[in-house]
């Protein structure tokens, strides 16, 4: 392997126990885009790496369940395509729902919401839809409540309504979430600020 292979192999392995993807991005300070495409290709050929999207490679794992390959982190594959193209990128909201306990409707492809350009891609063999969302959506990216917030607007005025739905967020959500929720609730629709107050309401007396 060449020098660069090698740094490549020893960045990877200090990354989250070989769950980490990365991108050529990842590596530009250790030589050339050229040089630095090339030592992914041979790591790939090699088998020490695994190309799992244009561009995306992760280590090859073995999953016991599946007694075979394990499949890529989708969240890791995800945050890879973000770094490398400069954009935000979070779950839309039937996968926040489904996270969250909200729902057992499950996407039948992985579903974000970006302010990027509107695209699908292939990741390790999966269909992967990214949807361009305004900044009334995107603000909320990187913060502890987005998934409830994303939750929240795909469920609607009607079933976010639910005192069941409500209850369960209340009960499980962590505190840092609630408080998020309710210290920038003026970022959420009209219909969803008081469900936001009832959800972080142990949270509004300290506020």
């Amino acid at each position: 392997m060449t020098g660069i292979a090698d740094k490549i192999m020893q960045r990877v392995s200090a990354h989250d126990g070989g769950r980490w993807v990365s991108t050529p991005k990842d590596f530009l300070n250790l030589g050339s885009r050229v040089a630095v495409d090339q030592a992914l290709s041979r790591l790939a050929k090699a088998g020490r790496l695994r190309r799992v999207g244009h561009g995306l490679y992760d280590v090859p794992r073995t999953s016991r369940v599946l007694n075979g390959p394990a499949p890529v982190d989708l969240d890791a594959a995800v945050a890879a395509v973000a770094r490398r193209d400069g954009v935000r990128i979070m779950p839309d909201g039937l996968v926040a729902a489904n996270q969250l306990g909200l729902t057992n409707a499950v996407p039948a492809k992985a579903s974000y919401v970006t302010d990027g350009h509107s695209r699908t891609l292939k990741i390790d063999g999966r269909t992967v839809r990214f949807r361009h969302a305004g900044p009334s959506v995107m603000r909320w990216a990187g913060r502890p409540a987005a998934p409830v917030v994303q939750a929240l607007r795909w469920l609607g005025p009607r079933a976010a309504a639910d005192r069941e739905i409500v209850s369960t967020l209340n009960r499980h959500l962590p505190d840092d979430v609630k408080a998020d929720l309710l210290h920038n609730s003026r970022g959420l629709p009209g219909w969803a600020l008081p469900l936001a107050r009832s959800i972080a309401s142990d949270q509004a007396v300290a506020a």
